[in-house]
């Protein structure tokens, strides 16, 4: 894209507000890097996805909660770029959604009693568990030999995420310090033409993030309530 354009919404995007962004989206990112959702394309839409992520590209693409930006969880020039567009800093990892609990043991040395229990209440759902992180892995998705993981409730992100077989980054859609996007006006005020896939799941009409939780000791804590509320002296 050869020129930025900005976008401006008020309140919730419908009807024909958000076709008319769709179609200004379609026109200037092309259709091989848009793609809205429907009832019938949403398994093509997955497909394509995970074809970007696996070629080490970034994709901005609806989750339960808010947009994420996803790369491959074990592809750094994808990470390094991602850190990047975001202006994050990099002692800031980022945190990964998965599909199944294979795709945790690619990443958690350990996974406490507790936790499991946390994961069997909550998982599929907006709860991002903080494990100890297993050695080799990128050192952008990891700090303070931790990695934060969840499984998403569901949504897109539930279903790219067992379609791809491996983590994905699932870092909110923003830059660093301004709010999440909840839909793709925002996502190409803050990004233009610098993510490789927008996947346009609507207006997202969350108003919390996933809630974390520290589950690298055996006395659990909650680091920020979220979408889950988990009173303390309950874990």
């Amino acid at each position: 894209m050869g020129q930025h354009v900005t976008i401006i919404s008020y309140g919730t995007l419908n009807g024909s507000h958000h076709e008319v962004i769709f179609m200004v989206l379609y026109i200037l990112m092309g259709s091989d890097a848009f793609i809205k959702l429907a009832t019938d394309n949403i398994e093509s839409a997955v497909s394509e996805a995970v074809r970007v992520l696996n070629q080490g590209g970034i994709i901005a693409y609806p989750t339960e909660t808010f947009y994420g930006l996803g790369a491959k969880y074990d592809i750094r020039d994808a990470l390094q770029r991602l850190y990047h567009i975001k202006q994050r800093q990099t002692d800031m990892a980022l945190p990964l959604i998965i599909g199944d609990m294979a795709q945790l043991h690619l990443l958690a040395e350990t996974i406490g009693e507790q936790a499991y229990a946390l994961i069997g209440k909550f998982w599929p759902g907006p709860l991002t568990l903080l494990f100890e992180a297993r050695p080799g892995l990128p050192d952008l998705i990891v700090a303070a030999n931790k990695v934060a993981v969840r499984m998403p409730g569901e949504s897109f992100a539930l279903r790219l995420a067992r379609a791809a077989g491996f983590p994905v980054t699932a870092t909110s859609a923003n830059i660093s310090g301004l709010p999440p996007a909840r839909n793709v006006a925002a996502i190409m005020n803050y990004f233009d033409d610098a993510v490789d896939l927008v996947i346009d799941g609507g207006e997202l009409d969350s108003t919390a993030p996933s809630t974390i939780v520290d589950a690298t000791t055996p006395e659990l804590t909650v680091l920020r309530q979220g979408a889950v509320y988990i009173p303390e002296q309950s874990i």
